[in-house]
Protein backbone atom coordinates (compact mmCIF):
# COMPACT_ATOMS: atom_id res chain seq x y z
CA UNK A 1 0.00 0.00 0.00
CA UNK A 2 1.08 3.58 -0.72
CA UNK A 3 0.26 6.02 2.05
CA UNK A 4 1.06 9.73 1.87
CA UNK A 5 0.50 11.89 4.94
CA UNK A 6 0.63 15.70 5.10
CA UNK A 7 3.31 15.80 2.42
CA UNK A 8 4.46 19.05 0.82
CA UNK A 9 7.37 19.76 -1.50
CA UNK A 10 8.99 23.01 -2.64
CA UNK A 11 11.64 23.23 -5.37
CA UNK A 12 14.75 25.30 -4.57
CA UNK A 13 14.11 29.00 -5.23
CA UNK A 14 10.36 28.53 -5.72
CA UNK A 15 8.07 30.98 -3.94
CA UNK A 16 5.27 28.46 -3.51
CA UNK A 17 5.31 24.69 -2.87
CA UNK A 18 4.54 22.52 -5.90
CA UNK A 19 2.81 19.93 -3.70
CA UNK A 20 0.67 21.13 -0.80
CA UNK A 21 -0.33 18.96 2.16
CA UNK A 22 -0.96 15.78 0.16
CA UNK A 23 -2.93 13.03 1.92
CA UNK A 24 -3.52 9.97 -0.22
CA UNK A 25 -3.78 6.19 -0.10
CA UNK A 26 -3.40 3.78 -3.04
CA UNK A 27 -4.23 0.16 -2.31
CA UNK A 28 -2.50 -2.95 -3.60
CA UNK A 29 -3.90 -4.01 -6.98
CA UNK A 30 -5.32 -0.58 -7.87
CA UNK A 31 -5.19 0.78 -11.42
CA UNK A 32 -5.18 4.53 -10.84
CA UNK A 33 -5.10 7.52 -13.19
CA UNK A 34 -3.55 10.75 -11.95
CA UNK A 35 -5.08 13.70 -13.79
CA UNK A 36 -4.75 17.48 -13.72
CA UNK A 37 -3.76 20.36 -15.94
CA UNK A 38 -0.16 20.86 -17.08
CA UNK A 39 1.98 22.09 -14.19
CA UNK A 40 -0.30 20.94 -11.35
CA UNK A 41 2.37 18.66 -9.84
CA UNK A 42 1.54 15.19 -11.21
CA UNK A 43 5.10 14.20 -12.16
CA UNK A 44 6.46 15.74 -8.96
CA UNK A 45 4.06 13.65 -6.88
CA UNK A 46 5.09 10.45 -8.65
CA UNK A 47 8.78 11.22 -8.12
CA UNK A 48 8.18 11.33 -4.38
CA UNK A 49 6.93 7.74 -4.62
CA UNK A 50 10.09 6.23 -6.09
CA UNK A 51 12.46 8.34 -3.97
CA UNK A 52 13.83 10.62 -6.70
CA UNK A 53 12.41 13.31 -4.44
CA UNK A 54 14.12 14.08 -2.09
CA UNK A 55 17.17 11.78 -2.63
CA UNK A 56 18.09 12.95 -6.13
CA UNK A 57 15.91 16.00 -6.80
CA UNK A 58 16.54 18.30 -3.86
CA UNK A 59 14.06 20.65 -2.24
CA UNK A 60 12.12 21.13 0.95
CA UNK A 61 9.93 18.12 1.72
CA UNK A 62 7.70 17.74 4.75
CA UNK A 63 5.32 14.95 5.79
CA UNK A 64 5.83 11.31 4.83
CA UNK A 65 5.52 8.88 1.92
CA UNK A 66 5.20 5.25 2.97
CA UNK A 67 5.50 2.24 0.67
CA UNK A 68 4.44 -0.90 2.57
CA UNK A 69 5.12 1.10 5.75
CA UNK A 70 8.67 1.95 4.58
CA UNK A 71 9.47 5.68 4.65
CA UNK A 72 10.88 6.60 1.22
CA UNK A 73 13.03 9.35 2.72
CA UNK A 74 14.90 6.77 4.82
CA UNK A 75 15.54 4.15 2.13
CA UNK A 76 17.98 4.41 -0.79
CA UNK A 77 16.66 4.75 -4.33
CA UNK A 78 18.15 1.41 -5.43
CA UNK A 79 16.10 -0.36 -2.75
CA UNK A 80 12.92 1.46 -3.71
CA UNK A 81 13.42 0.54 -7.39
CA UNK A 82 12.63 -3.09 -6.52
CA UNK A 83 9.33 -1.98 -5.01
CA UNK A 84 8.30 0.82 -7.40
CA UNK A 85 9.13 0.83 -11.10
CA UNK A 86 8.91 4.05 -13.14
CA UNK A 87 8.53 4.42 -16.92
CA UNK A 88 9.24 8.04 -17.79
CA UNK A 89 7.65 10.17 -20.47
CA UNK A 90 10.96 10.17 -22.37
CA UNK A 91 11.08 6.38 -22.09
CA UNK A 92 13.76 5.90 -24.78
CA UNK A 93 16.32 7.28 -22.32
CA UNK A 94 15.71 4.14 -20.24
CA UNK A 95 16.84 1.87 -23.08
CA UNK A 96 20.63 1.57 -22.94
CA UNK A 97 21.71 -1.83 -24.34
CA UNK A 98 21.93 -2.87 -28.01
CA UNK A 99 19.58 -5.89 -28.00
CA UNK A 100 16.17 -6.43 -26.45
CA UNK A 101 17.20 -9.29 -24.13
CA UNK A 102 20.34 -7.48 -22.98
CA UNK A 103 18.35 -4.37 -22.18
CA UNK A 104 15.50 -6.03 -20.33
CA UNK A 105 17.99 -8.06 -18.25
CA UNK A 106 20.31 -5.17 -17.49
CA UNK A 107 18.72 -3.98 -14.23
CA UNK A 108 18.72 -7.51 -12.81
CA UNK A 109 22.35 -7.97 -13.85
CA UNK A 110 23.19 -4.65 -12.24
CA UNK A 111 21.67 -5.91 -8.99
CA UNK A 112 23.77 -9.08 -9.19
CA UNK A 113 20.90 -11.54 -9.71
CA UNK A 114 22.23 -14.93 -10.88
CA UNK A 115 19.05 -15.54 -12.85
CA UNK A 116 19.04 -12.18 -14.62
CA UNK A 117 18.47 -13.75 -18.05
CA UNK A 118 15.50 -15.79 -16.82
CA UNK A 119 13.98 -12.70 -15.17
CA UNK A 120 14.45 -10.75 -18.40
CA UNK A 121 12.77 -13.46 -20.46
CA UNK A 122 9.86 -13.60 -18.03
CA UNK A 123 9.44 -9.81 -18.23
CA UNK A 124 9.41 -9.97 -22.05
CA UNK A 125 6.71 -12.64 -21.86
CA UNK A 126 4.62 -10.53 -19.50
CA UNK A 127 4.89 -7.55 -21.85
CA UNK A 128 4.32 -9.48 -25.09
CA UNK A 129 7.84 -9.07 -26.50
CA UNK A 130 9.19 -12.63 -26.37
CA UNK A 131 9.51 -12.87 -30.15
CA UNK A 132 11.69 -9.73 -30.19
CA UNK A 133 14.28 -10.95 -27.66
CA UNK A 134 17.14 -11.17 -30.19
CA UNK A 135 16.30 -7.95 -32.07
CA UNK A 136 18.36 -4.80 -31.89
CA UNK A 137 16.53 -1.98 -30.16
CA UNK A 138 16.68 0.27 -33.23
CA UNK A 139 14.64 -2.33 -35.12
CA UNK A 140 11.69 -1.84 -32.80
CA UNK A 141 8.69 0.40 -33.42
CA UNK A 142 7.90 3.23 -31.02
CA UNK A 143 5.26 1.12 -29.27
CA UNK A 144 7.64 -1.82 -28.92
CA UNK A 145 10.31 0.43 -27.43
CA UNK A 146 7.81 1.66 -24.89
CA UNK A 147 6.93 -1.94 -24.02
CA UNK A 148 10.65 -2.70 -23.69
CA UNK A 149 11.11 0.18 -21.23
CA UNK A 150 8.15 -1.22 -19.30
CA UNK A 151 9.61 -4.75 -19.41
CA UNK A 152 12.91 -3.45 -18.05
CA UNK A 153 10.99 -2.14 -15.05
CA UNK A 154 8.90 -5.31 -14.69
CA UNK A 155 12.04 -7.50 -14.61
CA UNK A 156 12.81 -6.30 -11.07
CA UNK A 157 9.36 -7.54 -9.94
CA UNK A 158 8.12 -4.27 -8.39
CA UNK A 159 4.71 -4.25 -6.73
CA UNK A 160 3.94 -0.78 -8.13
CA UNK A 161 4.51 0.51 -11.67
CA UNK A 162 4.24 4.23 -12.48
CA UNK A 163 3.98 5.47 -16.05
CA UNK A 164 4.20 9.16 -17.01
CA UNK A 165 1.94 9.77 -20.03
CA UNK A 166 2.45 6.30 -21.50
CA UNK A 167 0.70 6.96 -24.82
CA UNK A 168 1.57 10.61 -25.52
CA UNK A 169 3.80 9.82 -28.51
CA UNK A 170 2.08 6.69 -29.81
CA UNK A 171 -0.40 5.99 -32.58
CA UNK A 172 -3.82 4.66 -31.48
CA UNK A 173 -2.95 1.02 -32.19
CA UNK A 174 0.22 1.05 -30.09
CA UNK A 175 -1.48 3.15 -27.41
CA UNK A 176 -4.11 0.44 -27.01
CA UNK A 177 -1.35 -2.19 -26.99
CA UNK A 178 0.34 -0.44 -24.05
CA UNK A 179 -2.88 -0.26 -22.04
CA UNK A 180 -3.77 -3.89 -22.78
CA UNK A 181 -0.35 -4.83 -21.40
CA UNK A 182 -0.97 -2.73 -18.29
CA UNK A 183 -4.34 -4.42 -17.82
CA UNK A 184 -2.65 -7.85 -17.94
CA UNK A 185 -0.03 -6.77 -15.41
CA UNK A 186 -2.79 -5.48 -13.15
CA UNK A 187 -5.23 -8.38 -13.41
CA UNK A 188 -2.95 -11.39 -13.93
CA UNK A 189 0.09 -10.34 -11.92
CA UNK A 190 -1.59 -8.09 -9.32
CA UNK A 191 0.64 -5.11 -10.10
CA UNK A 192 -0.51 -1.75 -8.79
CA UNK A 193 -0.56 0.63 -11.76
CA UNK A 194 -0.39 4.42 -11.54
CA UNK A 195 -0.60 6.38 -14.80
CA UNK A 196 -0.31 10.10 -15.43
CA UNK A 197 -2.78 10.44 -18.28
CA UNK A 198 -4.56 13.13 -20.33
CA UNK A 199 -6.75 10.80 -22.39
CA UNK A 200 -9.94 10.37 -20.40
CA UNK A 201 -11.19 7.85 -22.96
CA UNK A 202 -8.34 5.46 -22.11
CA UNK A 203 -8.94 6.16 -18.42
CA UNK A 204 -12.60 5.24 -18.86
CA UNK A 205 -11.65 1.99 -20.58
CA UNK A 206 -8.86 0.77 -18.31
CA UNK A 207 -8.56 2.54 -14.95
CA UNK A 208 -10.39 1.66 -11.74
CA UNK A 209 -9.94 4.96 -9.90
CA UNK A 210 -9.04 8.56 -10.69
CA UNK A 211 -7.12 11.10 -8.61
CA UNK A 212 -7.61 14.77 -9.46
CA UNK A 213 -4.66 17.02 -8.64
CA UNK A 214 -5.33 20.76 -8.70
CA UNK A 215 -2.86 23.50 -7.78
CA UNK A 216 -0.61 21.00 -6.05
CA UNK A 217 -3.33 19.45 -3.86
CA UNK A 218 -5.39 16.28 -4.14
CA UNK A 219 -8.94 17.40 -4.74
CA UNK A 220 -10.44 13.90 -4.71
CA UNK A 221 -9.93 10.22 -5.43
CA UNK A 222 -12.99 8.49 -6.89
CA UNK A 223 -14.04 5.38 -8.84
CA UNK A 224 -13.65 6.08 -12.56
CA UNK A 225 -17.39 6.00 -13.34
CA UNK A 226 -18.00 8.66 -10.70
CA UNK A 227 -14.93 10.75 -11.50
CA UNK A 228 -15.37 11.23 -15.24
CA UNK A 229 -19.01 12.39 -15.11
CA UNK A 230 -18.06 15.50 -13.09
CA UNK A 231 -18.05 17.48 -16.32
CA UNK A 232 -18.06 21.06 -15.05
CA UNK A 233 -15.50 20.36 -12.33
CA UNK A 234 -13.12 18.59 -14.72
CA UNK A 235 -13.37 21.33 -17.34
CA UNK A 236 -12.49 23.93 -14.67
CA UNK A 237 -9.26 21.95 -14.23
CA UNK A 238 -8.65 22.03 -18.01
CA UNK A 239 -9.57 18.35 -18.32
CA UNK A 240 -12.01 17.20 -20.97
CA UNK A 241 -14.16 14.19 -20.01
CA UNK A 242 -14.83 11.57 -22.71
CA UNK A 243 -16.70 12.96 -25.69
CA UNK A 244 -19.79 10.84 -25.01
CA UNK A 245 -19.88 12.25 -21.48
CA UNK A 246 -19.73 15.84 -22.71
CA UNK A 247 -22.44 15.07 -25.27
CA UNK A 248 -24.71 13.67 -22.56
CA UNK A 249 -24.12 16.76 -20.43
CA UNK A 250 -24.97 19.08 -23.34
CA UNK A 251 -28.14 17.12 -24.04
CA UNK A 252 -29.10 17.25 -20.36
CA UNK A 253 -28.84 21.04 -20.48
CA UNK A 254 -31.20 20.93 -23.49
CA UNK A 255 -33.72 18.90 -21.47
CA UNK A 256 -32.75 15.38 -22.60
CA UNK A 257 -32.59 13.61 -19.25
CA UNK A 258 -32.96 9.98 -18.17
CA UNK A 259 -32.30 7.95 -15.03
CA UNK A 260 -29.01 6.49 -16.25
CA UNK A 261 -25.67 7.99 -15.17
CA UNK A 262 -23.74 9.85 -17.87
CA UNK A 263 -21.89 7.41 -20.16
CA UNK A 264 -18.08 7.33 -20.24
CA UNK A 265 -17.61 4.67 -22.96
CA UNK A 266 -19.29 3.96 -26.30
CA UNK A 267 -20.91 0.86 -24.78
CA UNK A 268 -22.41 3.00 -21.99
CA UNK A 269 -23.51 5.55 -24.57
CA UNK A 270 -25.47 3.03 -26.62
CA UNK A 271 -27.79 2.46 -23.65
CA UNK A 272 -27.90 6.12 -22.64
CA UNK A 273 -28.60 7.80 -25.99
CA UNK A 274 -30.99 5.10 -27.26
CA UNK A 275 -33.53 6.38 -24.73
CA UNK A 276 -34.00 9.56 -26.78
CA UNK A 277 -35.50 10.28 -30.19
CA UNK A 278 -33.01 11.35 -32.80
CA UNK A 279 -32.51 11.76 -36.51
CA UNK A 280 -29.88 9.58 -38.12
CA UNK A 281 -28.90 12.26 -40.65
CA UNK A 282 -28.58 16.06 -40.76
CA UNK A 283 -27.51 18.32 -43.59
CA UNK A 284 -23.92 19.48 -43.62
CA UNK A 285 -21.71 21.86 -45.49
CA UNK A 286 -19.51 19.91 -47.86
CA UNK A 287 -15.77 20.49 -47.66
CA UNK A 288 -14.51 22.64 -50.46
CA UNK A 289 -12.54 20.74 -53.08
CA UNK A 290 -9.12 22.35 -53.22
CA UNK A 291 -7.85 23.15 -56.75
CA UNK A 292 -4.78 21.25 -57.90
CA UNK A 293 -1.88 23.69 -57.84
CA UNK A 294 1.26 21.62 -57.24
CA UNK A 295 4.02 23.10 -55.10
CA UNK A 296 5.90 19.96 -54.10
CA UNK A 297 6.44 16.64 -55.85
CA UNK A 298 8.11 13.47 -54.55
CA UNK A 299 9.19 11.37 -57.56
CA UNK A 300 10.12 7.73 -56.77
CA UNK A 301 12.03 8.71 -53.63
CA UNK A 302 13.87 5.91 -51.82
CA UNK A 303 15.60 6.30 -48.48
CA UNK A 304 17.71 3.57 -46.87
CA UNK A 305 19.50 3.40 -43.55
CA UNK A 306 22.52 1.20 -43.02
CA UNK A 307 21.80 -1.78 -40.80
CA UNK A 308 24.11 -3.64 -38.42
CA UNK A 309 22.77 -6.92 -39.76
CA UNK A 310 21.10 -7.81 -43.03
CA UNK A 311 20.13 -5.50 -45.85
CA UNK A 312 19.85 -1.72 -45.39
CA UNK A 313 16.48 -0.75 -43.95
CA UNK A 314 14.18 1.09 -46.37
CA UNK A 315 12.16 3.84 -44.76
CA UNK A 316 10.72 5.04 -48.07
CA UNK A 317 10.58 2.91 -51.22
CA UNK A 318 9.80 4.51 -54.61
CA UNK A 319 7.70 7.04 -52.74
CA UNK A 320 5.65 9.45 -54.89
CA UNK A 321 3.37 12.25 -53.72
CA UNK A 322 2.14 15.64 -54.93
CA UNK A 323 1.33 18.48 -52.49
CA UNK A 324 -0.68 21.49 -53.64
CA UNK A 325 -0.62 25.12 -52.62
CA UNK A 326 -3.11 26.24 -49.98
CA UNK A 327 -3.72 22.74 -48.62
CA UNK A 328 -4.04 21.81 -44.95
CA UNK A 329 -2.64 18.28 -44.92
CA UNK A 330 -2.62 15.73 -42.12
CA UNK A 331 0.01 13.04 -42.41
CA UNK A 332 -1.04 10.00 -40.39
CA UNK A 333 0.13 6.43 -39.91
CA UNK A 334 1.59 4.15 -37.27
CA UNK A 335 4.93 4.87 -35.59
CA UNK A 336 7.72 4.27 -38.09
CA UNK A 337 5.54 4.74 -41.19
CA UNK A 338 7.76 7.56 -42.48
CA UNK A 339 5.98 10.77 -41.39
CA UNK A 340 8.95 12.47 -39.71
CA UNK A 341 11.25 11.14 -42.45
CA UNK A 342 9.30 13.03 -45.13
CA UNK A 343 9.61 16.27 -43.16
CA UNK A 344 13.34 15.81 -42.60
CA UNK A 345 13.84 15.23 -46.33
CA UNK A 346 12.07 18.48 -47.14
CA UNK A 347 14.28 20.62 -44.92
CA UNK A 348 17.49 18.81 -45.87
CA UNK A 349 18.31 17.05 -42.59
CA UNK A 350 18.54 13.82 -44.60
CA UNK A 351 18.97 13.16 -48.32
CA UNK A 352 17.30 10.47 -50.46
CA UNK A 353 19.29 7.61 -51.95
CA UNK A 354 17.24 7.70 -55.14
CA UNK A 355 14.54 9.81 -56.72
CA UNK A 356 13.88 13.54 -56.79
CA UNK A 357 11.96 16.07 -54.75
CA UNK A 358 10.73 18.98 -56.86
CA UNK A 359 9.81 22.18 -55.04
CA UNK A 360 8.15 24.96 -57.01
CA UNK A 361 9.63 23.63 -60.24
CA UNK A 362 13.19 23.12 -58.96
CA UNK A 363 14.96 20.02 -57.71
CA UNK A 364 15.26 20.58 -53.98
CA UNK A 365 18.85 19.34 -53.90
CA UNK A 366 19.81 22.28 -56.12
CA UNK A 367 18.26 24.84 -53.77
CA UNK A 368 20.70 26.45 -51.35
CA UNK A 369 20.02 25.54 -47.68
CA UNK A 370 19.54 29.23 -46.78
CA UNK A 371 16.92 29.68 -49.50
CA UNK A 372 15.23 26.40 -48.66
CA UNK A 373 14.93 27.32 -44.96
CA UNK A 374 13.27 30.60 -45.95
CA UNK A 375 10.61 28.72 -47.91
CA UNK A 376 10.08 25.53 -45.87
CA UNK A 377 9.94 25.60 -42.07
CA UNK A 378 9.73 22.66 -39.65
CA UNK A 379 8.37 23.01 -36.10
CA UNK A 380 9.81 20.10 -34.14
CA UNK A 381 7.82 17.69 -32.00
CA UNK A 382 9.70 18.77 -28.87
CA UNK A 383 9.30 22.58 -28.84
CA UNK A 384 12.18 23.11 -26.41
CA UNK A 385 14.50 22.08 -29.26
CA UNK A 386 13.41 25.26 -31.07
CA UNK A 387 14.79 27.55 -28.35
CA UNK A 388 18.44 28.58 -28.67
CA UNK A 389 18.48 32.06 -27.13
CA UNK A 390 17.77 33.35 -23.62
CA UNK A 391 14.25 34.64 -24.31
CA UNK A 392 11.44 33.79 -26.69
CA UNK A 393 11.57 37.27 -28.20
CA UNK A 394 15.21 36.68 -29.17
CA UNK A 395 14.31 33.21 -30.44
CA UNK A 396 11.60 34.65 -32.70
CA UNK A 397 13.90 37.44 -33.93
CA UNK A 398 16.91 35.19 -34.50
CA UNK A 399 16.23 33.82 -38.01
CA UNK A 400 14.87 37.16 -39.27
CA UNK A 401 17.92 39.02 -37.95
CA UNK A 402 20.35 36.50 -39.48
CA UNK A 403 18.55 36.70 -42.85
CA UNK A 404 18.61 40.49 -42.86
CA UNK A 405 14.85 40.94 -42.67
CA UNK A 406 13.99 44.61 -42.42
CA UNK A 407 11.99 45.70 -39.38
CA UNK A 408 12.56 42.30 -37.72
CA UNK A 409 11.98 43.83 -34.29
CA UNK A 410 8.56 45.13 -35.29
CA UNK A 411 7.61 41.79 -36.81
CA UNK A 412 8.72 39.87 -33.71
CA UNK A 413 6.51 42.16 -31.60
CA UNK A 414 3.62 41.43 -33.95
CA UNK A 415 4.16 37.66 -33.63
CA UNK A 416 4.41 37.89 -29.85
CA UNK A 417 1.08 39.67 -29.78
CA UNK A 418 -0.49 37.37 -32.39
CA UNK A 419 0.41 34.25 -30.39
CA UNK A 420 -0.50 35.81 -27.03
CA UNK A 421 3.07 35.75 -25.77
CA UNK A 422 3.86 39.42 -25.19
CA UNK A 423 3.91 39.18 -21.40
CA UNK A 424 6.33 36.21 -21.60
CA UNK A 425 8.68 37.75 -24.17
CA UNK A 426 11.65 38.00 -21.79
CA UNK A 427 11.31 34.46 -20.43
CA UNK A 428 13.47 31.55 -21.53
CA UNK A 429 11.27 29.39 -23.76
CA UNK A 430 12.21 26.25 -21.83
CA UNK A 431 10.55 27.69 -18.71
CA UNK A 432 7.13 28.22 -20.31
CA UNK A 433 4.10 25.97 -19.92
CA UNK A 434 3.40 23.30 -22.53
CA UNK A 435 0.87 25.39 -24.45
CA UNK A 436 3.03 28.52 -24.31
CA UNK A 437 6.02 26.55 -25.62
CA UNK A 438 3.94 25.26 -28.53
CA UNK A 439 2.73 28.75 -29.42
CA UNK A 440 6.28 30.11 -29.20
CA UNK A 441 7.61 27.35 -31.46
CA UNK A 442 4.88 28.12 -34.00
CA UNK A 443 5.84 31.82 -33.93
CA UNK A 444 9.46 30.85 -34.61
CA UNK A 445 8.34 28.56 -37.42
CA UNK A 446 6.41 31.21 -39.34
CA UNK A 447 8.73 34.15 -38.67
CA UNK A 448 10.22 33.98 -42.18
CA UNK A 449 6.80 33.62 -43.86
CA UNK A 450 7.54 30.14 -45.25
CA UNK A 451 5.60 28.88 -48.23
CA UNK A 452 5.27 25.49 -46.53
CA UNK A 453 4.99 24.98 -42.77
CA UNK A 454 5.64 21.48 -41.39
CA UNK A 455 4.51 20.53 -37.89
CA UNK A 456 5.62 17.30 -36.22
CA UNK A 457 3.08 16.14 -33.58
CA UNK A 458 1.94 19.65 -32.55
CA UNK A 459 -0.42 18.38 -29.83
CA UNK A 460 1.70 15.60 -28.30
CA UNK A 461 2.23 15.61 -24.50
CA UNK A 462 -0.42 18.28 -23.90
CA UNK A 463 -3.54 18.18 -21.78
CA UNK A 464 -6.82 18.32 -23.71
CA UNK A 465 -7.47 21.99 -22.98
CA UNK A 466 -4.03 22.96 -24.29
CA UNK A 467 -4.61 20.81 -27.37
CA UNK A 468 -7.78 22.81 -28.02
CA UNK A 469 -5.75 26.00 -27.74
CA UNK A 470 -3.14 24.74 -30.22
CA UNK A 471 -5.88 23.58 -32.59
CA UNK A 472 -7.33 27.09 -32.60
CA UNK A 473 -3.87 28.50 -33.22
CA UNK A 474 -3.51 26.20 -36.24
CA UNK A 475 -6.86 27.40 -37.56
CA UNK A 476 -5.61 31.00 -37.18
CA UNK A 477 -2.55 30.13 -39.27
CA UNK A 478 -4.76 29.84 -42.35
CA UNK A 479 -4.43 33.62 -42.68
CA UNK A 480 -0.63 33.57 -42.46
CA UNK A 481 0.82 30.41 -44.01
CA UNK A 482 -1.15 28.93 -46.88
CA UNK A 483 0.30 25.39 -47.09
CA UNK A 484 0.60 23.49 -43.83
CA UNK A 485 1.33 19.81 -43.24
CA UNK A 486 1.14 18.17 -39.83
CA UNK A 487 2.29 14.70 -38.79
CA UNK A 488 -0.01 13.57 -36.02
CA UNK A 489 -1.73 10.73 -34.16
CA UNK A 490 -4.43 13.10 -32.89
CA UNK A 491 -7.48 12.06 -34.92
CA UNK A 492 -9.66 14.79 -33.40
CA UNK A 493 -7.19 17.38 -34.69
CA UNK A 494 -7.27 15.69 -38.09
CA UNK A 495 -11.07 15.76 -38.18
CA UNK A 496 -11.32 19.39 -37.06
CA UNK A 497 -8.53 20.87 -39.13
CA UNK A 498 -7.40 18.97 -42.23
CA UNK A 499 -8.57 19.48 -45.82
CA UNK A 500 -6.66 16.39 -46.94
CA UNK A 501 -5.44 13.27 -45.15
CA UNK A 502 -2.50 11.20 -46.36
CA UNK A 503 -2.15 7.77 -44.74
CA UNK A 504 1.34 6.26 -44.71
CA UNK A 505 2.08 2.57 -44.30
CA UNK A 506 5.60 1.14 -44.40
CA UNK A 507 6.94 4.04 -46.41
CA UNK A 508 4.14 4.13 -48.98
CA UNK A 509 0.94 6.13 -49.44
CA UNK A 510 -1.83 3.73 -48.45
CA UNK A 511 -4.69 6.22 -48.81
CA UNK A 512 -5.15 9.88 -49.76
CA UNK A 513 -8.36 11.88 -49.51
CA UNK A 514 -10.82 13.76 -47.33
CA UNK A 515 -11.24 12.82 -43.67
CA UNK A 516 -14.62 11.14 -44.17
CA UNK A 517 -13.28 9.03 -47.04
CA UNK A 518 -10.39 7.77 -44.92
CA UNK A 519 -12.59 6.94 -41.94
CA UNK A 520 -15.03 5.02 -44.12
CA UNK A 521 -12.26 2.79 -45.46
CA UNK A 522 -12.35 -0.21 -43.12
CA UNK A 523 -9.29 -1.83 -44.74
CA UNK A 524 -7.17 1.29 -44.19
CA UNK A 525 -8.37 1.71 -40.60
CA UNK A 526 -7.58 -1.90 -39.78
CA UNK A 527 -4.20 -1.95 -41.49
CA UNK A 528 -2.90 1.27 -39.94
CA UNK A 529 -4.76 1.08 -36.62
CA UNK A 530 -6.73 4.29 -37.14
CA UNK A 531 -9.31 4.88 -34.43
CA UNK A 532 -11.93 7.57 -35.21
CA UNK A 533 -12.85 10.08 -32.48
CA UNK A 534 -15.07 8.56 -29.80
CA UNK A 535 -18.07 10.68 -30.80
CA UNK A 536 -17.90 9.36 -34.38
CA UNK A 537 -17.76 5.77 -33.11
CA UNK A 538 -20.76 6.55 -30.92
CA UNK A 539 -22.66 7.94 -33.91
CA UNK A 540 -21.89 4.83 -35.96
CA UNK A 541 -23.18 2.59 -33.14
CA UNK A 542 -26.45 4.55 -33.12
CA UNK A 543 -26.77 4.16 -36.89
CA UNK A 544 -26.12 7.74 -37.97
CA UNK A 545 -25.51 7.68 -41.72
CA UNK A 546 -23.54 10.92 -41.94
CA UNK A 547 -20.14 11.85 -40.50
CA UNK A 548 -20.17 13.06 -36.93
CA UNK A 549 -16.70 14.32 -36.02
CA UNK A 550 -17.71 16.88 -33.39
CA UNK A 551 -19.81 16.82 -30.24
CA UNK A 552 -21.88 19.75 -31.56
CA UNK A 553 -22.82 17.84 -34.70
CA UNK A 554 -23.70 14.76 -32.63
CA UNK A 555 -25.99 16.80 -30.37
CA UNK A 556 -27.66 18.30 -33.44
CA UNK A 557 -29.08 14.84 -34.26
CA UNK A 558 -31.20 15.18 -31.11
CA UNK A 559 -32.50 18.62 -32.01
CA UNK A 560 -29.57 20.81 -31.03
CA UNK A 561 -28.37 23.62 -33.27
CA UNK A 562 -25.47 22.92 -35.66
CA UNK A 563 -23.94 25.60 -37.86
Amino acid sequence: MIKIQNMSFTYPGAKEPTLKNINLEINDGDFVALIGNNGCGKSTLCKTLNGLIPHFIVGKMTGSVLIDEIDTTKVKINQLAKKIGYVYQDFENQIIMPTVLEDVSYACLNYGFDNYIEKGLEALKMCGLSEKKNDYIWELSGGQKHLLALAGVVALSPKVIILDEPIAQLDPFHAKEIYECLRRLNTLYNKTIVVIEHSTEFIAEYCKEVILLKDGSVKWKLPTKEALIRVDELELSNIYPPQVTIAADKLAKLGFVNDLPYPITVEDGLKYFSCFSYSNYIEKNENKIMPHNPILNFNDVTLKYRSVKGEPKKTLSNFSLILNKNEKIALIGSNGAGKSTIMKLLIGLIKPNDGDIIFDGKNIKDVEPEIRSNKISLVLQNPEEMFIKDSIKNDIMYAMKERGVKEYKEKSNYLLERFRLSKYQDKDGRLLSGGQMRRASLAIGIALNPEILLLDEPTANLDIATRQEIKQTLLDLREITKTVMIATHDMQLVCDWADRVIVLYKGQVLADGKVEDILKNELVKEKVGIIPPQIERMAQKLGFTDNCFTIERFVAHFGGIYE
